[in-house]
């Protein structure tokens, strides 16, 4: 049996009874019986493809339960939701891509449903602003009312769309991975409106692999495995170790990768590298089979050179050589020919195409070296090249021919590094390469990435999290406003002591 949180104070919200959801032969929950209280933050903890995001999108009407089902609003029972319902009784789901309108303001995006009544003209504008303004102070944000959403760093776009949700009249809110590609500062900062949110007797659902703050906001967490709910605690009650074992069902403890000698062939070398505005005077070393790690917060220029380094954009002054040779990059083509692989911050538009196929979005990058004399693509060695990555990888995919979409996002992740491994890459550009994927996924790509270095295989390692350096990388660059400020090793450091140089 389940276990139950013993403190389960507040008067229920929202009520999951016997609720199931099946696609084809493949029950993705089982059974679920969850009560989501008022005024609470409550945590959904598990590995991507436990049945989390099925959950959310049951509750917010994107999926149909399966019949038995029952979902129990305000004590009134219903066996599914449309969106329109869901959104009538409060129900706001903040995903991770945010699902804002790029092009229009920030005023026009909070009062999107305001915009859709019929006003024109300069009342139009005067309402939505009028509007949006009044929950921006409340919530005490510094939004321009009138800024275009496409020019907001990620943590104005996030407080957009929460702007959206209480505008809405939300009474649950639900937050999808929302710290993933925040600073710490800006972490800070959505905690403190989760917390406000909460102080209005609004439910939050917060979703998260980053446990620390899971423990640090939540009041209770359920922790779901395999579709099934293992149980819903305080969280005073759970440790990060602890909600691990729930999730995955064993004690993962991260292995320090094995140091790399940094005395061997230099394969990638840059020499005062700047571009305007982004980076300056950029100049390393990146030895065969090492993993070098760029750390610093984000805006730190880290981004910015690795785009460079594959040819995306392009330096204003400095040299880059490749086993010595001095190369222009003009473009990602060239630097895939060179032997530069890069696995983009956002899989989600750089690093895969997510309608298309598992098979096809792997070997996306290669399709010359499967095409026959008579340059069609021979589909049986395709397929056997791609099981081959899929058990290797351990890829959870029931049928390499479904869409890339299906998968969770630790295992979108793993298709995409295997599209890169498969060009026979000597430098492997990897940007944060685990935001988004639970404890588990990211144990296996630290575990490829210590792979990859032992045959040989260069990797530059972009993250903000200490512990992702700590455990993988030989050396350490930090940078701060585009310069780097200082070389770290690991082995001088315990890992507390590296957060703190690091987010300091």
């Amino acid at each position: 049996m389940p276990h139950i949180a013993e403190r389960n104070a507040g008067e229920p919200l929202v009520t999951f009874k016997s609720l199931s959801k099946s696609f084809g032969g493949h029950r993705a929950l089982k059974n679920i019986d969850l009560t989501l209280n008022k005024g609470e933050v409550h945590c959904l903890a598990g590995a991507n493809g436990c049945g989390k995001s099925t959950l959310i999108k049951t509750l917010c009407g994107v999926y149909i339960p399966d019949a038995g089902s029952e979902i129990v609003i305000d004590d009134k029972s219903w066996s599914r939701l449309s969106p329109d319902k869901a959104r009538e009784l409060g129900i706001q789901v903040i995903y991770q891509d945010l699902s804002l309108f790029p092009n229009l303001t920030v005023a026009e995006n909070i009062a999107f449903e305001e915009n859709l009544k019929g006003y024109f003209g300069w009342h139009r504008k005067a309402r939505l602003k009028a509007l949006a303004l009044k929950i921006i102070r409340e919530l005490n944000f510094t939004l321009d009312p009138d800024a275009r959403v496409q020019h907001l760093p990620i943590a104005q776009r996030q407080q957009v769309a929460i702007c959206r949700a209480l505008v809405a009249d939300a009474r649950l809110v639900i937050m999808d991975e929302p710290t993933a590609s925040l600073t710490r500062t800006e972490v800070n900062q959505l905690l403190r409106t989760v917390n406000y949110l909460r102080d209005k007797n609004i439910t939050v659902v917060f979703v998260s692999h980053r446990l620390d703050e899971v423990k640090e906001i939540s009041d209770r967490i359920t922790v779901i495995r395999d579709g099934e709910i293992i149980g819903t605690w305080a969280a005073s009650l759970l440790t990060p170790s602890r909600i691990t074992e729930l999730m995955t069902g064993r004690t993962i403890v991260h292995q320090k990768k094995l140091p790399n000698s940094v005395e061997g062939k230099v394969v990638l070398e840059l020499n005062k590298l700047s571009r305007k505005g982004q980076f300056e005077d950029i100049s390393l070393k990146l030895h065969q089979g090492e993993v070098l790690g760029l750390c610093g917060l984000l805006g730190s220029g880290r981004t910015e050179l690795a785009l460079s380094l594959f040819g995306i954009t392009h330096p204003d002054s400095g040299e880059i050589y490749l086993e010595g040779k001095k190369v222009t990059i003009k473009d990602n083509t060239e630097a895939a020919r060179l032997g530069i692989a890069y696995v983009s911050e956002d899989r989600l538009t750089l690093g895969a195409v997510l309608p298309q196929s598992v098979s096809d979005n792997m070997v996306l990058s290669i399709l010359n070296r499967l095409k026959t004399p008579w340059h069609v693509i021979d589909e049986k060695r395709q397929a056997t090249l791609v099981q081959e990555w899929i058990q290797d990888l351990d890829i959870k995919v029931a049928n390499p021919d479904n869409p890339l979409s299906t998968l969770s996002g630790g295992n979108q992740q793993k298709v995409v590094l295997a599209k890169w491994i498969l060009t026979r890459p000597k430098v492997l550009i990897l940007d944060a390469p685990t935001v988004g994927v639970d404890i588990g996924a990211k144990d296996s790509i630290y575990q490829l990435i210590h792979r990859l270095s032992g045959v040989g295989i260069s990797v530059l390692l972009i993250t903000d999290e200490a512990p992702e350096a700590y455990y993988n990388c030989d050396r350490i660059f930090h940078m701060q406003r585009g310069k780097i400020i200082n070389e770290l090793l690991p082995a001088d450091y315990t890992e507390q002591q590296l957060a703190e140089v690091i987010n300091g």
